[in-house]
């Protein structure tokens, strides 16, 4: 632990930032294991609606810097393929 005040409190909202980021991290990997989940089940309204909402919290990831903008094109475009091979 630092010595110098300004770096304590630096210290402790470093933390408090770390938690919430963790927090964004696994919405975010919750949101795909359920566009996963609703394709290996066969639903394709369901996935729909979850690849939508999947998208949208890659979104929200990149512009708060929580993940990379390869990183969430990459995870939209194969969420985008196993829900358009449902039915095949």
């Amino acid at each position: 632990m630092a010595n110098i005040k300004s770096q304590k409190k630096r210290a402790l909202t470093n933390a408090k930032k770390q938690a919430a980021n963790l927090g964004k991290k696994t919405a975010v990997k919750t949101s795909i294991k359920n566009v996963l989940k609703a394709v290996e089940a066969q639903d394709k309204d369901a996935a729909v609606v979850a690849v939508n909402k999947a998208n949208a919290a890659l979104d929200k990831a990149v512009t708060s810097h929580i993940k990379s903008k390869n990183y969430a094109a990459r995870q939209k475009s194969r969420l985008a393929k196993a829900v358009n091979s449902i039915g095949e």
